[in-house]
């Protein structure tokens, strides 16, 4: 059974290019070894991470714990999480989109104002964050 997982936590450190490469690099690795497909969205402006992950309920449950133990992360947040049919980041073991560099209309778009703040969005208001930054060619690093 596939199941989607998204998630926002604020990180422990500020974030930037080389902590943003190391998550990816040591994700790309794990995710494709797991079966787990994704994106990681980095907000540096109030440090928050936005990250859904797809794939078995055994493999996201797992990463999940692992996540919520992280020292790295703070302020976990479980957005949504939901049995699914196909995956929609399937070409990603673990796309990134710094939302720095996003236009504030498209995040206001889908919240109160124009900061990204995924604990006072609803999950679904973050998925179709997700999937206008898909269409618009936004995430990065695919597979």
């Amino acid at each position: 059974m596939l199941v989607r997982l998204l998630y926002a936590s604020r990180a422990t450190q500020e974030i930037n290019d080389a902590l943003v490469a190391g998550i990816l690099k040591h994700s790309q690795k794990h995710n494709q070894e797991h079966g787990i497909t994704g994106v990681l969205c980095t907000y540096s402006p109030t440090n928050v991470f936005l990250q859904v992950i797809e794939g078995s309920r055994e493999e996201v449950n797992s990463l999940y714990n692992a996540i919520v133990g992280d020292p790295r992360h703070r302020e976990i947040t479980l957005l949504l999480y939901e049995e699914i049919f196909e995956r929609r980041f399937a070409a990603w073991r673990m796309g990134s989109v710094n939302l720095n560099r996003i236009n504030t209309g498209l995040i206001l778009r889908f919240s109160e104002r124009p900061v990204l703040d995924p604990f006072a969005m609803g999950g679904r208001a973050c998925m179709a964050l997700l999937d206008e930054l898909v269409s618009t060619g936004a995430i990065t690093i695919r597979d």
